[in-house]
């Protein structure tokens, strides 16, 4: 199973935004990582900014290449506007509604709790991480991890009325995908109508 490995700060300071999650260095150097980064002028042409906005979204969601361009094909496929769509679907991975139900503290961490079976849907474990939860089901921590210190930990304190398309069952330690998220309720800092347009070419 294929993930990004790489320096994640990095990333991060290439784009100028804690895509993988708060990051304390990007606070400190806020700029473009590199002999040159502090200034940096180049313009960027068009087709450099559609595929910034891809490459943003794809480490933000922890997706690789394929991965991405299989979901974009299948928001293509459906009716409505395709780069809500794609966000939509990208939301609707198992590791990142782990992540949205304040289970793990980043994407990555939900995606080790779902490969290590703590996690399942509608009663059932999946260790899938790209799995795609339906509206309607129910997302919880397995029986016999809820006791772990790592999960309690991350659940402590959390606001679980943040994204109101989920809907939190504390006795459960889980929670409902009500509905896919409007574009408006996705906190992520994504132009997707640029990403739309780079495959378009």
């Amino acid at each position: 199973m294929a993930r990004y490995t790489g320096p994640k700060t990095k990333i991060a300071r290439k784009f100028g935004e804690p895509i993988f999650g708060e990051d304390k260095v990007l606070a400190k150097k806020n700029y473009p990582p590199g002999q040159h980064g502090v200034n940096k002028r180049r313009k960027t042409s068009e087709y450099g900014i559609q595929l910034r906005e891809k490459q943003k979204a794809k480490y933000t969601y922890g997706v690789l290449e394929k991965q991405f361009r299989n979901l974009f094909e299948k928001a293509s496929s459906l009716k409505g506007i395709t780069g809500q769509i794609l966000l939509q679907l990208l939301e609707a991975r198992l590791d990142n509604v782990v992540y949205r139900l304040g289970i793990a503290p980043t994407r990555a961490a939900a995606r080790q709790i779902v490969l290590h079976r703590h996690i399942t849907v509608n009663g059932k474990v999946v260790n899938i991480p790209s799995y795609s939860v339906q509206p309607g089901d129910v997302v919880a921590v397995r029986e016999k991890s809820k006791s772990l210190e790592v999960i309690a930990d991350n659940l402590a304190g959390f606001n679980h009325s943040k994204y109101p398309w989920l809907e939190w069952d504390e006795s459960i330690k889980g929670g409902k995908l009500l509905h896919n998220p409007e574009r408006e309720d996705i906190p992520e800092n994504i132009k997707e109508q640029l990403i739309v347009e780079l495959y378009s070419k």
